[in-house]
């Protein structure tokens, strides 16, 4: 049961993660000003396909352990919210949105890593990368908005 748990899991990741070929970075992302610290390109598909696979087995060993609804509704919102920030950075190309975005996922996942904790201390611990990755996801999107800012000036005339 906990591997058919973990290969739907896994498809939810790799779901959330494909609107990163729908809505590619591009030429616009390339033009952006971004600080010295942030990480190459190659960087992106190998961290989150291992953050993806930490996830679904988060997921699956929470999913079937007893007193897990609050753990899962955390884990349903922060997959959302995932799959939600790329269409908002790179299709809408709406800097500012995106970090809104980004500051939810990352309750949504510090909050949702606790309560993995508190019913799979493992499950919990195989958040702690996700949150670390999305913290340094936030503060990028942080200062690619302030190295920016005629581009965030345009998105609120839009």
């Amino acid at each position: 049961m906990i591997w058919l748990c973990f290969a739907i899991f896994l498809a939810a990741c790799f779901a959330a993660g494909a609107t990163g070929a729908l809505f590619p970075p591009g030429k616009w992302y390339e033009d952006l000003n971004k600080p010295t610290w942030t990480p190459p390109n190659w960087l992106f598909p190998v961290a989150w396909t291992t953050l993806y696979l930490l996830m679904a087995g988060a997921g699956a060993r929470v999913a079937v352990s007893p007193d897990n609804s609050v753990a899962m509704a955390l884990w349903a919102l922060q997959i959302a919210l995932n799959g939600l920030w790329t269409p908002v950075f790179f299709g809408l190309r709406r800097i500012r949105l995106g970090l809104v975005v980004l500051v939810g996922l990352w309750i949504a996942v510090f909050w949702g890593m606790i309560e993995l904790w508190q019913v799979d201390w493992l499950a919990g611990l195989m958040f702690v990368p996700y949150l670390a990755w999305v913290s340094v996801a936030g503060a990028l999107n942080l200062s690619v908005m302030r190295l920016n800012p005629e581009v965030v000036r345009a998105e609120a005339r839009r």
